[in-house]
């Protein structure tokens, strides 16, 4: 989209010499011969098809992020570049961050290289779109000038994995508007930590929409920050049954299980978990491991505590290494008990329990070396 505003070349040379001091007499002047610019676009998964949730969008010049405008439900957006900064005309303006210092800069130079400075201080700068679990193309935002149109065209969003694109819920595009206006007034009070209000806005979008996925997830996070844990886990479930695809109410629910020791309920969590996304979630296999050792499964608690070790490739959870030397403990298995709990203690050697692994080590090691009987 083009400058909805500009001037003649006249006051373009008035702009500059007044800039350059060369008209002491005249009071006002504006110093830019530039007023604004409109910037407009759309955030796209790589499949094609709108981002579920509302998307980011930050321009990042010389490598400092700023906030710009959030996309609307069909992940199109819009905002204007001033010479003091932007103005967001698509998403929440309270949240955008002050302008960059370079339009400021541009504003107050005598150089004639200012004068034209929006298209001067976005010369190295591209837009980028911002959501968990993507990558984002960018797309320059150079203009020769605020003639230039100004549609930026598509940012692609591609997901880091396949447990991203399971990350945000289908049912959300579904939502009604004013569904989706109480779950980001939900969020909002998330983020000031106000959990009663932000209660009773994710309570009024699953009312109006009850298959409202994201808004009954948050809703459960909202409830186990005022200490609601039961009214947690039920927001959770309603989350997981409006939509199975949509993974993150499965960890919670998981996790609220092995917390209360309901083994049976983690299993179950657990093991759909799995089931959904069986490559990214090294720890989906620890829970597993642990409910099922719990209900005297050993083969299935075993199995699953070594897949979690593959997958663990960077080794962030010791603990997988612990609950296998537990398993492999009961199995009499001495020699491999004995070498998980080493790994177990090189990767947290400060942990809770390491005194206590460190003792139990050369018995199992003395065991590993008895003659068997």
């Amino acid at each position: 989209m083009g400058c909805r505003t500009w001037v003649g070349a006249g006051l373009l040379l008035a702009a500059v010499a007044a800039a350059n001091g060369q008209y002491p007499g005249q009071s006002v002047i504006d110093k830019s011969s530039e007023r604004v610019v409109f910037f407009t676009g759309n955030v796209m998964l790589d499949d094609g098809s709108p981002p579920a949730e509302t998307v980011r969008i930050e321009r990042v010049c010389d490598g400092h992020a700023t906030f710009e405008a959030w996309t609307d439900e069909k992940g199109h957006f819009g905002f204007k570049v001033l010479p003091t900064g932007s103005d967001v005309s698509t998403g929440d303006a309270s949240a955008q961050g002050d302008g960059p210092t370079e339009l400021n800069k541009a504003m107050n130079s005598s150089s004639t290289q200012y004068s034209m400075p929006i298209t001067t201080a976005l010369r190295n700068c591209e837009l980028r779109a911002v959501l968990a679990g993507y990558r984002s193309e960018g797309v320059s935002m150079s203009l020769k000038s605020t003639m230039d149109d100004a549609r930026v065209g598509t940012i692609v969003l591609h997901a880091l994995s396949r447990a991203s694109s399971l990350t945000v819920s289908a049912t959300t595009l579904q939502a009604p508007p004013n569904a989706r206006k109480a779950y980001q007034k939900g969020l909002e009070a998330m983020r000031l930590e106000k959990w009663e209000p932000a209660s009773a806005e994710f309570g009024k979008a699953v009312k109006i929409y009850p298959k409202f996925a994201i808004a009954w997830y948050q809703l459960g996070l909202a409830r186990q920050s005022r200490n609601d844990a039961a009214g947690a886990v039920a927001a959770w479930k309603e989350a997981q049954q409006s939509d199975p695809r949509y993974i993150k109410p499965y960890e919670n629910l998981t996790v609220a299980a092995d917390h209360r020791g309901d083994w049976a309920e983690s299993e179950k969590y657990s093991h759909l978990w799995i089931q959904l996304d069986p490559e990214d979630f090294p720890g989906a296999y620890l829970l597993n491991a642990v409910a099922n050792a719990r209900l005297n499964k050993p083969e299935e608690a075993e199995r699953a505590a070594r897949e979690g070790l593959r997958l663990d490739k960077d080794q962030k959870i010791p603990r997988i290494s612990y609950v296998l030397g537990l398993i492999l403990m009961d199995k009499k298995e001495y020699a491999e008990s004995a070498r998980c709990f080493r790994k177990y203690l090189d990767l947290a050697p400060n942990a809770g329990d390491a005194a206590i692994v460190r003792q139990q080590v050369p018995k199992l090691e003395e065991l590993a070396g008895a003659p068997k009987l």
